[in-house]
């Protein structure tokens, strides 16, 4: 057995696996570490230039969707994650097993996803909770932040470039303990890791900050466990909020309460909070009927559908619903995603995938480079059907009728839309637009010759992953789920 030390990253394994699988080098002849090269190398004989080649070597395939796995669980701290990707990569080529990437009980392929989902939460984390601190500011009138945060796991050169991209125009560094990232308006630099003791403790926006948050914090949208899950406490101590956290947790059950006891109906809450949300008008003696719209829907601008949508009283939701939430998004999208019905939070907004489900579907788009403000989102039904439980309303999965009732207005936006994609969330809507008989959870993934877009995906819907108990099987039905949404990337 040969040892065989590499720089812990992806570059650089991809390189020696490369070498490697060219020379038909068994996955159990290898040791790898993380480190150095020394004179104990296979590669010493080979030409010092050969590592820096990265064509696969012929007669060899690695599909890409297998690089774009490595390169997240090349991040992971596990040390024996450059075994597991080699052991795959020998499976994949000269195993000839092709499906390999397709058999996600395989043991080895778990391993990998459930390291790259780990990588890919890190990721999440790091977009969410950096909070950059002013420390000065150029002759030039250009400012400077610094920002100081704790990975879990090596993704600061891989996520840096998200920060490259928003803030564009200011000059920053982000310090961490394994490494550190700096823009200077032009280009990316690295530098190693520091000591917490680098960052700054506050600057003088933050009490604007704290301020801000105090005032948007909603106590009836309040989910400690979700709130934990999403936020935990280690990162509570590098953000200028934590301090309200508490406070507002505590007092959140009695202003909650005031709120339900105000004299104000939840329609004209709603009108106060959400201007752009139009609650349902009175019934009309004229009623717009969806099929009527679906027959006019080419000499129709979408922003009158929206209107028209207002209208409809063709199924008895609309009786119990705030309002009519309809689709948004730009008319010209190449990405059209579809779920069930809007939820609680989404009945009192007005706006489609704005609760937990909305959250969820926002942070994997942007983890896969899919820009939720490019995407037109909607549902196949567009009001909340509900029932209550104590205070709380609670989730009723719309019945055929129903759906079959607002089934026109969904087909009418995908005629406006003209999306390239089309993504159906959930059994409601796969059975809705794909076929009656649709079963999510053997037939997910792209559907075959469809008339509706370019490509045709259905997935399951966010919500049945946050229903989920926490643990691996949650796990790796969210990287299946992210691997199902990837291909919204990729053309058929």
């Amino acid at each position: 057995m040969k040892t065989i030390r590499i720089e812990p990253n992806f570059d650089s394994w991809r390189s020696k696996a490369r070498e490697l699988l060219s020379e038909a080098v068994r996955p159990e002849a290898i040791l790898w570490e993380d480190g150095t090269s020394t004179a104990d190398s296979l590669f010493d004989d080979l030409d010092s230039n050969a590592s820096q080649n990265t064509t696969p070597p012929k007669g060899l395939r690695i599909p890409r969707e297998f690089m774009n796995l490595a390169e997240l669980v090349a991040c992971h701290r596990a040390s024996d994650r450059w075994g597991v990707l080699y052991k795959v990569a020998w499976r994949l080529t000269h195993g000839k097993e092709r499906q390999l990437l397709a058999l996600h009980i395989d043991s080895d392929l778990k391993r990998l996803e459930v390291w790259a989902s780990a990588v890919r939460r890190d990721r999440h984390k790091m977009k969410a909770f950096v909070r950059f601190r002013k420390v000065s500011t150029t002759e030039s009138g250009c400012e400077q932040f610094v920002a100081w945060f704790e990975p879990e796991h090596s993704i600061v050169e891989l996520t840096a470039p998200f920060f490259a991209k928003r803030f564009a125009s200011m000059e920053w560094s982000i310090l961490t303990p394994w490494r550190c990232a700096h823009w200077n308006g032009k280009a990316l630099q690295f530098s190693p890791g520091v000591s917490s003791r680098e960052a700054p403790k506050e600057d003088e926006l933050e009490d604007f900050w704290r301020s801000y948050y105090a005032h948007i914090f909603n106590p009836a949208r309040l989910k400690l466990d979700a709130m934990q899950s999403e936020m935990p406490k280690k990162y509570w101590k590098n953000l200028p909020e934590a301090p309200l956290i508490v406070e507002l947790t505590r007092k959140a059950a009695k202003r909650m309460s005031e709120m339900v006891e105000a004299p104000v109906s939840a329609k004209a809450h709603v009108s106060e909070r959400f201007p752009s949300g139009v609650p349902n008008p009175e019934p009309q003696q004229t009623v717009i009927k969806p099929e009527d719209v679906l027959a006019r829907a080419d000499a129709i601008k979408l922003a009158e559908l929206r209107q028209l949508g207002l209208q409809c009283r063709d199924c008895p939701l609309y009786d119990r619903a705030t309002q009519v939430v309809f689709g948004e998004g730009p008319e010209d999208a190449e990405i059209m995603i579809v779920g069930e019905q809007p939820g609680d939070s989404e009945d009192l907004a007005g706006r489609p995938f704005v609760g937990p489900s909305g959250d969820l579907l926002d942070k994997v788009l942007s983890g896969i480079g899919i820009d939720r403000q490019a995407v037109y989102v909607t549902n196949t039904v567009k009001h909340f059907k509900w029932k209550r439980e104590g205070k709380r309303r609670l989730h009723q999965t719309p019945k055929a009728d129903e759906v079959h009732a607002c089934r026109p207005w969904v087909l009418a936006e995908i005629l406006k839309v003209k999306p390239k994609t089309l993504i159906c969330l959930g059994a409601t809507a796969a059975k809705a637009l794909v076929r009656p008989d649709f079963a999510i959870l053997r037939e997910r993934g792209r559907v075959p010759d469809s008339e509706l877009a370019y490509q045709v995906i259905v997935t399951v819907h966010p919500s049945y992953l946050l229903r989920m108990p926490r643990g691996e099987e949650r796990e790796l039905e969210l990287a299946r789920w992210i691997s199902d949404l990837t291909l919204a990337l990729k053309a058929p």
